[in-house]
C-alpha cells in the first residue's frame, strides 16, 4: 500500500467498504438460488415491483459518468450542467413510461434489438445488436476505468492492478445471480449513494458560506480569469447554457441544448437503451414496467444537488482544482487520482479536504457503488444481447434453455474482460463526459430516429430500417471526424466545434440524416402487411393492448399517466428556478 495515496482512510473506513462489499457479493449469492431458466437470469422472471425497478432504473445511470462525469463539468461550466438531467433525461423517461413501455413489456420481448427485428427483420436487428455490444464494452470501460482510479487513490495500487480487482468484484454477482443480484445490489447502491453524498454537499456549502458564498467565489475566480474561465453569469445560470455548448449565440444554444441534448440525445438515451428499458422489464406488470422509469424520474431531478454542486464547490474549494480551472484546464498540476489533477477528481479532492474520517469511508463506499452499479448495468444488458440477439439468432440456435445461461456468464466474463482493455480509452479523456456524449450520438442518436419513425409510421419498410440507422451513424462519425478533437487525433477540425457543442451537432446530424434516408427508402421499397404490425406500431395496436386492465380503480399516484404529470410540472418549476 503506498503512502502517498491521494486519500488518507483508516481502519474505520476500510471497514465500511469491507463490509458494504460483503452485502453486495451476499445479494448475488442470494440471488443466485432458485434460477431456473433464462427469463430468471436475463430478465428477473419478469417479477419485480415497480418501487424496486424504478430505483434500479435510476441507479443503473447513476454510476460513474453520472458521479464523477457531471461533478466533473459541474466543476468546469457550473450549472448549465443541470441540462443533462432535467432537459436530458426526465422529459424523456416520462415519454418512455407513459408512451413506449407498453410496446415493450407487452411484446414480451427480451430486448430492444429483439424489438427491432419484429418491426424491421434482421438487418435492422443484426446492425442494432452490435452497435449496441460494442457501445456496451466502451461504456462499461468508462465506468471500470473510475472505478479503478477510486481503488488506485484509496490504496495506491498501480492502476491495471486496481482496474482487475475492481472488475472481479462486479464478475462475482453478475456471474452469480445474472440481472436479479444487479437490480437488487442497485437498490442497494441508490440509498448508498444518496447517504454518501449529501453529506458532502451540506459540509461543501458549509464551508463556502451558502450559496451565496458560492456565488461570489465564483464571480471572484472568473473575473481574474476572462480569458480561461466562463463568465460567472453563465457559470451561475442553467440557461442560455452557453458554457455548456460553447456556441457564441445564445439562440443557437437553446436550440443545440432544446434540440442535440434534449430531444436527440436524451430520447435516444432513455428510449432505446436497452441498458434502462431491461429494468423495467423486469417488472412484474404492464403497469409497473410504465411506472419503473416515472417512478425514476422523481430521484433523478434531484440529484444534480448531490453531484453538480460538489463539483461547483469542489472548483472554488480545492486549490489544486481552482489553479487547474484558472488555466482552462492546461495546467499539469500533481495531486489527481492519475498523477495530475483534471476535473474528473472533483469528488476525490473535495471528500479529502472535507470529511472526516469514517464519513469518508461511507463516501468512498457511495462512489465505488455507484461505479459497480453503471458497470453491472452495461455488462448485464451486454451479456442478453451477446447471448439471444447474436449468438442464438445467427450462430447457435435451438440449444437447450440452460445453454444460453451458461453462455450468459461467460458473455459476463468476456465484457469485463474487454472493459479492462477499454479502459485505457477513457483514461485519454480529462472530462468523460465528452467522450460519452461522443458514443451517445454515435450510438443512440441514429437508433431513436429509427425506433420513433418506425413505432408511428406504419410505411417505413425493413430495408429504411436497417440503412437509416448505418446512414445516421456514419454521419455522425464524419461529424466528429471534421471537429476539433472530437476523436482525439481522427478529428481534423475543419469545423469550429468541440465539446459537448460537437456531440450536440453529431448526434442533431445522425438523426435528420436517418429520417431522410428512412423516408426515401420507404418510398421506393414494400412496407410489410398491416396486419403484422400489431403491436408494433402505435396505429395498429388497439389502446386496450397498451394498458393495465386493472389502472382505472388505482389512485392517482399509482397510475402512469398523472404521476407522469406531476414529474413534469415540477422539473418545468427546476428549470424556472434556476
Amino acid at each position: 500500500m503506498a503512502a502517498d495515496t491521494l486519500i488518507q482512510a483508516n481502519a474505520v473506513d476500510y471497514l465500511l467498504i469491507a463490509i458494504y462489499f460483503a452485502f453486495v457479493l451476499g445479494i448475488g449469492f442470494l440471488a443466485s438460488r432458485g434460477m431456473s431458466s433464462s427469463v430468471d437470469f436475463f430478465l428477473s422472471g419478469r417479477s419485480l415491483p415497480a418501487w424496486v425497478t424504478g430505483l434500479a432504473f435510476i441507479s443503473a445511470n447513476l454510476g460513474a459518468v453520472e458521479i464523477m462525469g457531471m461533478s466533473a463539468t459541474g466543476a468546469q461550466l457550473g450549472l448549465p450542467t443541470v441540462h443533462y438531467f432535467w432537459i436530458g433525461a426526465v422529459p424523456a423517461m416520462l415519454f418512455l413510461g407513459v408512451v413506449m413501455m407498453p410496446f415493450y413489456y407487452g411484446s414480451k420481448v427480451r430486448s430492444v434489438p429483439e424489438f427491432m427485428k419484429r418491426r424491421f427483420g434482421t438487418g435492422a436487428h443484426l446492425v442494432n445488436a452490435i452497435s449496441f455490444a460494442v457501445a456496451q464494452l466502451l461504456i462499461a470501460g468508462i465506468n471500470l476505468y473510475l472505478l479503478g482510479s477510486i481503488v488506485h487513490a484509496l490504496l495506491g495500487w498501480p492502476l491495471w492492478v486496481a482496474l482487475i480487482v475492481a472488475a472481479l468484484i462486479v464478475l462475482s454477482y453478475i456471474t452469480l445471480g445474472g440481472l436479479k443480484a444487479a437490480i437488487y445490489n442497485e437498490v442497494l447502491q441508490f440509498f448508498v449513494i444518496v447517504a454518501a453524498l449529501l453529506p458532502l454537499t451540506i459540509l461543501g456549502l458549509y464551508n463556502v458560506g451558502g450559496w451565496d458564498g458560492l456565488a461570489s467565489k465564483i464571480e471572484g475566480a472568473a473575473a481574474a480569469n476572462p480569458d480561461t474561465v466562463a463568465p460567472a453569469a453563465d457559470q451561475l445560470n442553467s440557461w442560455p447554457g452557453a458554457a455548456l455548448t460553447g456556441f457564441s449565440s445564445d439562440i443557437l444554444s437553446v436550440v443545440g441544448i432544446v434540440f442535440g441534448l434534449g430531444f436527440v440525445l436524451s430520447f435516444g438515451y432513455w428510449t432505446t437503451n436497452f441498458v434502462e428499458v431491461q429494468r423495467a422489464m423486469a417488472a412484474d406488470s404492464i403497469s409497473a414496467a410504465r411506472k419503473t422509469p416515472i417512478i425514476g424520474a422523481f430521484p433523478k431531478m434531484f440529484v444534480p444537488f448531490i453531484t453538480i454542486l460538489p463539483g461547483m464547490i469542489a472548483a472554488v474549494l480545492v486549490t489544486e482544482l481552482a489553479d487547474f480551472k484558472a488555466s482552462g484546464g492546461e495546467a499539469q498540476i500533481a495531486g489527481g487520482a492519475g498523477g495530475n489533477v483534471t476535473y474528473n477528481d472533483s469528488l476525490l479532492l473535495l471528500m479529502r479536504d472535507l470529511l472526516p474520517n469514517g464519513l469518508l469511508g461511507l463516501a468512498l463506499a457511495g462512489l465505488l457503488a455507484a461505479f459497480m452499479a453503471g458497470m453491472a448495468a452495461n455488462v448485464s444488458a451486454f451479456n442478453t444481447v451477446v447471448s439471444f440477439d447474436l449468438i442464438q439468432e445467427y450462430i447457435i440456435k435451438d440449444r437447450p434453455d440452460e445453454f444460453y445461461v451458461r453462455l450468459g456468464r461467460w458473455a459476463t466474463v468476456s465484457a469485463t474482460a474487454i472493459a479492462i482493455f477499454t479502459a485505457a480509452l477513457a483514461s485519454n479523456f480529462s472530462n468523460i463526459m465528452d467522450y460519452l456524449q461522443t458514443l451517445f450520438g454515435f450510438f443512440n442518436a441514429p437508433l431513436f430516429a429509427t425506433f420513433i419513425l418506425g413505432m408511428f409510421w406504419k410505411r417505413m419498410t425493413a430495408t429504411a430500417g436497417w440503412t437509416g440507422l448505418v446512414s445516421g451513424t456514419l454521419a455522425a462519425v464524419l461529424v466528429g471526424i471534421l471537429s476539433e478533437g472530437t476523436l482525439g487525433g481522427l478529428s481534423v477540425g475543419v469545423l469550429p466545434l468541440s465539446g459537448q457543442g460537437a456531440s450536440f451537432v453529431a448526434a442533431g446530424a445522425a438523426f435528420v440524416v436517418d429520417i431522410v434516408v428512412s423516408v426515401i427508402v420507404s418510398l421506393v421499397t414494400k412496407p410489410k402487411p398491416e396486419g403484422s404490425l400489431k403491436g408494433l406500431v402505435y396505429s395498429e395496436t388497439p389502446k386496450e393492448d397498451l394498458v393495465d386492465a386493472e389502472n382505472a380503480g388505482r389512485p392517482w399516484y399509482a397510475r402512469p399517466v398523472p404521476l407522469a404529470g406531476v414529474a413534469l410540472v415540477m422539473v418545468i418549476i427546476l428549470n424556472v428556478i434556476f
